[in-house]
């Protein structure tokens, strides 16, 4: 029989709820409970989202405790308990999503949590509610237990008015995240063109710098440039470094040299297709603004922030709003060695990621000279606005 329903209020936890927050601990957890000093901690906390869902009698049947992470956009899932009796109801959904919305409101882009790897409806509970498995803790319990650690985006991007529709294209390989990008720039602005793996691959061979780090080389971001002017597009180049880059991640001779010849190539070629090259930084409200004045835009960034990889990364700018720079990001691979991780990203974790400004402005800085390039096309009837300078680079 389905459970009687039972009248139920979600609202902040408070001093007055000690006893009966204890009362649930007890009931729904063997190990790793809170103790009493812990929930007189996190009840005077401020950097904390604390609920609890009571019913009209005044028990409490379930709580909820995320932990806002000072000077991040991570909120952690700490704990969540519905009583046994009350479970069936719905409750531990409503808590998170009302969980979700009090950490968003306070600044968090990401809720990470850790779950049993026995919890079987535990997971099913956090994957229903878009959480997707990012890494594996071993012997992370008081009974030696593993853990999976989750994470969901909670801020979602709602585009003013009609908005752009750029398309979202993965990347087929390790190193054409460039060629998909732009790929998803053109397609974005000229409903004509058509991509493909074929023509990934295309524009990687037309843009790619031969040598970068250990493994395949990156695009250019005159080389695609390039691209996109062969396929009938504007394009011009905003890079904050003259002279071969990515030049202090290759030690052997010989690939610095095809790197000089390479860049040098592009150059000239660019000079010959009438592109434009501003060796300056741009800055982010310019980017912004070139985004709003109908452009699309690929810009250069970090993964350190995303993987920890510390890889030079294209991505395509996609929204704005006043806290955050959207992007689509092409990479679909997965983000973490560990065994419960093995999966690849959902392609919607890879669509509109939300970037805080401030974290926007240190991940398009690359390596150790602080590395700042973007691509920015137009049509090709349309003549690019002079774009005011301003004095804060990216």
């Amino acid at each position: 029989m389905p459970a009687t329903r039972v009248a139920t209020t979600i609202r902040r936890a408070g001093p007055s709820d000690l006893q009966e927050l204890l009362r649930l601990e007890a009931l729904c957890f063997r190990t790793d409970r809170l103790s009493r000093r812990s929930f007189r901690r996190w009840l005077r906390h401020d950097d904390c989202v604390f609920l609890v869902c009571s019913s009209d009698a005044g028990t409490l049947c379930g709580y909820i405790l995320v932990i806002l992470r000072r000077g991040t956009r991570l909120a952690r899932l700490y704990s969540l308990a519905v009583d046994p009796s009350f479970r069936g109801r719905g409750l531990a959904g409503e808590l998170t999503r009302q969980a979700e919305s009090a950490s968003c409101a306070a600044g968090a882009l990401y809720m990470r949590l850790e779950v049993a790897t026995d919890n079987a409806a535990g997971i099913a509970l956090y994957r229903k509610a878009g959480y997707r498995p990012f890494g594996l803790y071993r012997d992370y319990y008081d009974d030696h237990g593993d853990a999976v650690r989750m994470e969901k985006c909670i801020h979602a991007f709602k585009p003013a008015g009609k908005g752009r529709v750029i398309p979202w294209i993965a990347q087929s390989t390790g190193f054409t995240c460039g060629p998909a990008s732009l790929m998803m720039a053109m397609a974005a602005l000229d409903d004509a063109y058509v991509p493909s793996p074929a023509e990934e691959i295309r524009i990687w061979r037309e843009a790619t710098t031969i040598f970068m780090t250990s493994g395949h080389g990156g695009c250019h971001p005159i080389g695609l440039a390039l691209s996109a002017a062969r396929r009938g597009f504007a394009a011009e180049v905003w890079v904050n470094q003259r002279g071969p880059l990515f030049l202090e991640s290759v030690r052997d001779p010989n690939k610095k040299r095809v790197l000089q010849l390479v860049h040098q190539t592009f150059v000239e070629e660019a000079e010959a297709w009438h592109i434009p090259i501003h060796y300056s930084n741009l800055d982010q409200q310019d980017l912004v603004d070139s985004f709003d004045a109908g452009a699309n835009l690929l810009v250069l960034i970090s993964t350190y922030r995303l993987d920890r990889k510390k890889a030079p990364h294209w991505v395509v700018l996609s929204g704005v709003d006043e806290s955050c720079l959207y992007v689509q990001d092409p990479d679909l691979s997965t983000q973490s060695s560990s065994d419960i991780a093995g999966e690849a990203r959902n392609a919607m974790d890879c669509q509109h990621l939300p970037i805080a400004r401030e974290d926007f402005t240190a991940m398009t800085r690359f390596g150790g000279n602080r590395l700042q390039t973007a691509v920015i096309l137009r049509r090709k009837e349309a003549k690019p606005d002079k774009v005011a300078r301003r004095s804060l680079p990216i």
